[in-house]
């Protein structure tokens, strides 16, 4: 059957409930203004094309949400699939289009009775409008009204709890068989050698996220898996690359920075880091020779964007740094935890419980010049080193969902070649480009970046360089290429 023939026999065998249960389980893909706009199956089909989520070769989507609301039968007559193939194919890690969070909320929705629906409308009273709360107002809206109120999301399913236990404790114990009560909790981490924790961020821990749910007993189940973010919108979302290069300002501005030279081969790490991501569906977005004021507005710029149709969000920095910050071309500093905070779920509610990836290459600590073939990135030179410093637990929010890779440990250098780039970006890109395809996760893929670093040597001071990734990952993170 030709394409549009065949979207338009599916569409012509859904109701309007179910419509708006397919609306409800794209979510991530369709906007909500653009699904108040749908009132039929076939302009709903319009949209997933325009977005590239159906397209000639290319319908798991549509297969996959037939699935989710039990229309075996269009599956099977019209898709050639069924229920045990689809079953299959969504084991597959990062398979799935429709988000775990998303899905739990549509199986609560078709397990709440009228009676149930009543008492959850109530006992929201306070929380959202009368108007909301209607009659007529179905399960879907209510849980999109809670979204929209910041009272329900994939990582604080509070309000979501307190009700299902007053309304129905089948419906709280259905959340906990998905393994989404732990999202936004985590267990704290100790690091060895810095003493005990008080359990704030800053007392010498780290938070991250659990790898395992709580069960009913309130105890680890050690033997579940670690799910996988989604990965599957079309562009995956932005990767904004912000590349230093002329410190000419900073030399000239600021004292102390005289010495400061031009940050020669970063435009090899910025085009390499350019090609990955490109392959990875990123859109990347490349920012030269920022001023620090000019990186804030930036940064700012797209913390206001709407990433609600996006999975995840990347963050390359290339300058010259010293211990938690970084330097813009005026020799100006900007703290990388005011870099990183930018996008917590209170500050950047679209990508709340989505991955913040940041990627920083610059110095964490005084460095002394390093000769001609091999520069380092920082900018001060000829200072002893300090030992006291922390800045990995200051940079990276004690919220969920952040990876922050720096390109040294604390108070040490970083390498650069003025011809072929820093040590750190190009193993990152060359171990992108080989591990994704085989479907290996981002941390996985840091840790061999870690080896291949540390394994080289500044032949002229006997140097060396260690990568150091912080994380309060709560899944695995996998870049498809497909």
């Amino acid at each position: 059957m030709e394409f549009s023939q065949l979207l338009f026999v599916i569409s012509e065998a859904l109701d309007r409930t179910e419509l708006a249960a397919l609306k409800f389980l794209s979510l991530e893909h369709v906007t909500v203004r653009k699904r108040e706009d749908i009132e039929e199956p076939k302009a709903f089909f319009q949209a997933l094309q325009e977005k590239g989520m159906i397209e000639v070769g290319d319908l798991f989507f549509l297969k996959e949400l037939l699935y989710r609301i039990n229309r075996i039968d269009l599956l099977a007559s019209h898709l050639g699939s069924s229920r045990e193939e689809m079953e299959r194919e969504l084991q597959v890690p990062g398979r799935a289009r429709v988000s775990p969070f998303r899905y739990l909320l549509f199986q609560l929705s078709e397990n709440i009775t009228k009676d149930d629906m009543k008492c959850f409308k109530f006992l929201l009273g306070k929380e959202l409008p009368k108007c909301k709360l209607s009659p007529e107002t179905t399960m879907l809206d209510v849980f999109i009204e809670m979204e929209k109120k910041g009272i329900l999301r994939e990582d604080n399913l509070t309000v979501l709890k307190t009700i299902c236990g007053k309304v129905d404790k089948s419906l709280l114990k259905k959340i906990e068989e998905c393994g989404l009560n732990s999202f936004g909790e985590g267990e704290m981490l100790v690091t060895e050698g810095q003493g005990s924790s008080t359990g704030a961020p800053e007392d010498s821990a780290i938070w991250l996220a659990s790898s395992v749910a709580p069960n009913s007993l309130g105890n680890y189940d050690q033997t579940s898996q670690l799910e996988v973010y989604k990965m599957t919108s079309r562009p995956r979302g932005v990767c904004l690359i912000l590349n230093n290069h002329n410190f000419a300002k900073a030399r000239e501005a600021v004292p102390e920075l005289r010495k400061m030279k031009n940050r020669n081969g970063t435009d090899v790490d910025a085009d390499a880091l350019r090609k990955v991501f490109s392959n990875l569906h990123f859109t990347v977005e490349v920012y030269r020779d920022c001023t620090a004021e000019e990186i804030r507005k930036i940064v700012n710029n797209y913390r206001c964007m709407d990433h609600n149709n996006e999975d995840c969000f990347v963050c390359c920095i290339l300058s010259h740094g010293k211990k938690g910050i970084i330097y813009g071309v005026d020799g100006q500093e900007v703290p990388i935890q005011e870099l990183t905070t930018s996008f917590t779920g209170q500050n950047c509610q679209s990508l709340a419980g989505k991955p913040k990836v940041f990627f920083v290459q610059a110095c964490q600590g005084d460095a002394y010049q390093k000769g001609v073939t091999v520069e380092t990135d920082s900018g001060e030179q000829d200072h002893s080193l300090e030992t006291d410093a922390r800045f990995q637990l200051d940079c990276i929010p004690s919220e969920a969902d952040f990876l922050l890779g720096m390109a040294t440990l604390q108070d040490y250098v970083s390498y650069r070649s003025p011809s072929q780039g820093t040590w750190y970006i190009q193993s990152l890109c060359q171990h992108l480009e080989n591990s994704c395809p085989r479907g290996e996760d981002i941390l996985t893929i840091l840790t061999a970046v870690n080896q291949e670093v540390s394994s080289k040597i500044d032949k002229q001071n006997a140097g060396k360089q260690m990568p150091q990734p912080s994380f309060t990952l709560r899944k695995k993170l996998i870049f498809p290429v497909n």
